[in-house]
């Protein structure tokens, strides 16, 4: 089973953060062709938590990052897992761990076909579906 870390992006190791930003390329822009400027700016944000599962041999097979989006709100995004890691359960552990880790709502956007996943999760569609770079998502909440 892939061990889940986090840490605050100031304090990841240069060796870390490239390999979770090369896994948000591989999966948002070369698998998903989505030409969007994923470097937003968010990461660097004193609240950004990057949260990530390492396989056995240390390599990073999934990835998503925990913004503060202010009033005790938490922001999930940029969830990517590596093709050869789906199926296994590897980004519901990260979500249950951001979930475990934090008070209060959590929000996110999600992709449309992803909504009933994160159903499961316990979140709820918070609004109307809309296009994000030509991909249908949905805005969902998990009140606490």
């Amino acid at each position: 089973m892939p061990v889940v870390r986090s840490a605050p992006t100031r304090d990841l190791s240069a060796e870390v953060l490239y390999a979770l930003m090369r896994l948000r390329q591989d999966v948002f822009v070369l698998e998903q062709e989505c030409l969007y400027p994923d470097l937003d700016g968010r990461d660097l944000e004193p609240g950004t938590v990057q949260w990530w599962a390492e396989d056995g041999v240390g390599a990073v097979v999934a990835t998503l990052r925990a913004l503060d989006d202010g009033e005790g709100v938490v922001r999930v995004g940029r969830v990517a897992t590596a093709r050869d890691a789906r199926g296994a359960g590897v980004a519901r552990q990260l979500v249950l761990g951001v979930l475990a880790a934090t008070r209060g709502p959590v929000v996110l956007d999600a992709q449309s076909h992803l909504e009933h996943w994160y159903e499961r999760l316990g979140f709820a569609r918070d609004g109307a579906e809309f296009l994000d770079d030509g991909i249908p998502h949905v805005p969902m909440r998990l009140a606490r």
